[in-house]
């Protein structure tokens, strides 16, 4: 896990090379298995290769660069799920809290399986509803993944984060 830990980068440009279906699958098995809050998985994920669909993504996010991406997975928040258990608090946070770990499972996999991918979060929330017909969820996580055109540097470590 370490290695996957440090060479773990932010992938912007991508090879035109398809991901392969095993490899999707793996993602999906990593996603399934994150843990949430009483283990309700109070999100939902949706993801595509169609280009026509990732082109809306990448308009609705305001970055051309996920175009290049021959897959992107998209990450909601159930909250309704979520406070049907913890109420107020499931709902505007746990739910959150479950989708942005998952995302995290399908970044972790993704590189592990030499894949590169890039958490983005900035984006018009009703356009990528709006593309998935996503009524009652919250994006909170667009993750386009495929494999690297690009080799950045490694990030400096931050001790400033950590505190004992």
């Amino acid at each position: 896990m370490e290695k996957i830990f440090e060479n773990r980068r932010s992938i912007r440009s991508f090879k035109s090379k398809p991901v392969e279906e095993s490899r999707l699958k793996s993602i999906v098995e990593a996603i399934t298995s994150a843990p949430s809050a009483g283990n309700l998985q109070a999100y939902r994920v949706f993801y595509t290769a169609k280009k026509e669909v990732i082109k809306k993504i990448a308009e609705g996010c305001w970055q051309e660069w996920i175009e290049e991406a021959p897959v992107v997975f998209v990450f909601f928040a159930d909250p309704s799920t979520s406070a049907s258990k913890y109420g107020e608090r499931g709902k505007t946070l746990y739910s959150i809290q479950d989708a942005t770990i998952a995302c995290a499972y399908a970044q972790l996999q993704a590189s592990a399986l030499g894949l590169g991918a890039c958490w983005v979060g900035a984006f018009d929330d009703e356009k990528i509803k709006e593309i998935f017909n996503a009524r009652g969820l919250v994006p909170v996580a667009v993750l386009p993944i495929g494999y690297p055109n690009e080799n950045p540097p490694k990030r400096q470590k931050k001790n400033k984060v950590i505190e004992f």
